[in-house]
């Protein structure tokens, strides 16, 4: 059986999967660049790069995707919103993902590009709001996924009412690990799907050695349920970092260099993000979706995509 074919805008990847954007630094150029070229979307999570860099970036992941399809990951909590969507509708980036807050601006200033705007929400209520902003897709992101959460109800709950709710593509997110949920999604009415915590475990991100061993030794028993400064609860796996957060006994920021609009102040997420990136896991914050525990191999991106399609299309016929 084929794959459901998936149109955001006047884009139509060859594959509907779309590599999440992970911030900060895990989905860079190298990761995006290479799932555009194999078909796929390839998004390269802006949060937290300095303008330059995101401007760098893009440029390089056009070189390494050819036509492929190539986005970015924004998050409306950013302190630079606005100025990283500015340099991305600069370098005329096919999609702009974002979530962690809805920004109705954000369509205005994308009218007269071909750059599209495509929402990550969690509800039928947010899913109908960017319908009526003039989103020609939504992500809608389960409880299962990881990083930052907008809702506590499984991706299986909430698709099903998505779905019901807006006549736009719809592609779900959250814990998907393999070919297998892709199908099971498919058969509830995604339009595509997205996976980010797969496509740690490939060759081309650009994550420390470190930070993928950390993905690859994780159990079940060691996900876990952080409180961000952003304001929302965030899935990470459970390290010497995590059990400070919750004895309350981590650092509190040195500094502030102002990375998000609005921030409690409990702890930097930057600098435990940008730790976990370099390879400092100790002191570093490791996000992670639900099912890390599922994912056994280190494998080049061409690969991880042909298993997952070819997976998904067994699993559709049995």
């Amino acid at each position: 059986m084929k794959l459901p074919v998936l149109k955001i805008g006047s884009y139509t990847p060859a594959v509907p999967i779309v590599q999440g954007g992970m911030a900060v630094r895990v989905s860079t150029a190298s990761l995006a660049g290479t799932v555009a070229r194999h078909g796929g979307i390839g998004v390269i999570g802006a949060t937290g790069m300095g303008l330059q860099e995101l401007r760098e970036e893009i440029q390089q992941a056009r070189v390494i995707a050819g036509n492929g399809v190539i986005g970015v990951n924004i998050m409306f909590a950013s302190g630079q919103f606005a100025e990283l969507v500015n340099v991305s509708l600069e370098e005329k980036i096919d999609i702009i993902f974002t979530g962690a807050g809805f920004s109705r601006d954000i369509f205005r200033w994308a009218q007269g590009t071909d750059t599209v705007i495509v929402p990550i929400i969690s509800s039928a209520r947010a899913a109908r709001l960017a319908e009526r902003s003039g989103a020609p897709a939504v992500v809608a992101e389960g409880a299962e996924a990881g990083g930052h959460l907008g809702t506590d109800s499984s991706i299986y709950d909430i698709l099903p009412e998505i779905k019901a709710e807006v006549n736009i593509p719809v592609i779900a997110a959250g814990g998907i690990s393999n070919g297998t949920d892709m199908a099971e999604l498919f058969r509830l009415g995604a339009n595509g799907v997205q996976l980010a915590t797969r496509f740690v475990l490939s060759e081309e991100c650009a994550v420390s050695p470190a930070f993928k061993q950390t993905y690859l030794h994780a159990s079940e028993e060691d996900i876990v349920l952080i409180k961000s400064p952003v304001g929302l609860p965030g899935r990470a796996i459970r390290n010497h970092f995590t059990e400070l957060l919750t004895s309350g006994e981590a650092p509190k920021p040195a500094s502030c260099v102002k990375c998000l609009r609005e921030c409690s102040g409990a702890f930097c997420i930057m600098d435990a993000l940008i730790n976990a990136q370099k390879g400092n896991i100790d002191q570093g914050l490791v996000f992670s979706g639900q099912n890390v525990s599922k994912i056994k191999d280190i494998l080049p991106v061409s690969v991880i995509l042909e298993q997952l399609v070819q997976e998904c299309q067994n699993a559709m016929i049995s």
